[in-house]
């Protein structure tokens, strides 16, 4: 399978090991915005401009976007649908069903198959999620991410007046994590299930108290939680929080039985060093899942609940069922 990668941030070289590392794909290179002169990649794949893709068409068989997904997938997914096999991780919860619906059209429209929202949430999360409701109907799902750095939250903070650079991480209290384990069925609050940590690079002369302030009031990240925040040099923030770790759980707890007398909890867990490189492994499982689908004659827009998991796998059927089932 020769696969494209369009973006090279994070997820990009994320999705280049995953591809060099797959013994049924071959990487035909990086495709950027940036001047291509610019970008050097860690693997040493050809890296062109980003008008050069349609040019390139009978050269790829599935493209991997890895833009963001507030300025860069809404409207670059659903225009390369309509020429290529494309992955994304478009990972903006509230706007999935439109960005789904626009995707669609577009694949449908080319004949190819494109797979959005493909991190580990939305993603592997979502499959664990639906399994977990399925087996236990009568119950309650939970999901608690970290202790992980979240990069759209630091990116948030480092907009602000006098910010320098910022880390900010999410953490679940662990008395929440406990009730649901115990099969409690609390009903929880955004600040009953996780705190944020804010580590906090200031200009100098920046007024620390009005920047902790606008981080602290800030709607849609901040101000429905407890939050803390901690001014550190730039030497003590690339010390000790240059990594991007993350992970977190789905737990799922309810009753079977004629008298829902039986108790029950399913958890998934991932605990990630590198929350970039373990996305662009999905990624790279999805693009393998993308070009079988269409090999099929499949086309439209799909997610992780409409692809079979065998697809996903580099492995035969035969050795599925031998060691996986």
């Amino acid at each position: 399978m020769r696969i494209g990668i369009v973006g090279y941030g994070n997820i990009g070289r994320g999705v280049e090991s995953a591809v060099n590392k797959a013994p049924d794909m071959k990487l035909v290179g990086v495709f950027t915005r940036r001047d291509p002169a610019t970008v050097s990649t860690l693997s040493g794949a050809p890296v062109f401009a980003y008008d050069q893709l349609k040019a390139m068409k009978q050269d790829i068989d599935v493209l991997v976007i890895c833009g963001g997904s507030a300025t860069d997938l809404p409207w670059m997914t659903p225009e390369l649908a309509g020429s290529f096999n494309v992955i994304d991780s478009f990972d903006t919860h509230a706007k999935i069903p439109e960005h789904f619906a626009n995707v669609n059209a577009a694949a449908f429209a080319s004949g190819k198959v494109a797979i959005i929202s493909c991190g580990w949430d939305p993603g592997y999360f979502s499959l664990a999620r639906i399994l977990s409701d399925a087996a236990l109907p009568d119950g309650d799902s939970y999901t608690f991410w970290g202790r992980g750095v979240s990069q759209g939250h630091s990116d948030a903070i480092r907009r602000i007046d006098g910010v320098l650079d910022a880390r900010q991480y999410t953490v679940p209290i662990p008395a929440a994590v406990e009730k649901v384990r115990n099969n409690e069925h609390p009903t929880f609050t955004a600040r009953d299930m996780h705190l944020r940590e804010c580590y906090v690079v200031a200009a100098e002369g920046a007024d620390k108290a009005e920047i902790e302030k606008a981080i602290k009031t800030m709607p849609n990240y901040f101000d429905e939680y407890d939050t803390t925040v901690t001014f550190v040099t730039q030497e003590e923030l690339d010390k000790n929080h240059s990594g991007l770790p993350h992970g977190g759980s789905v737990i799922r707890s309810g009753r079977t039985g004629n008298d829902m007398e039986f108790d029950n909890t399913i958890e998934f867990t991932l605990d990630l060093d590198s929350n970039p490189y373990f996305t662009g492994s999905i990624l790279t499982a999805a693009a393998r899942a993308a070009f079988r689908l269409n090999e099929e004659g499949q086309c439209g827009a799909k997610t992780l609940f409409d692809v079979p998991p065998a697809y996903l796998s580099q492995h035969t059927r035969e050795e599925l069922l031998a060691h996986m089932l």
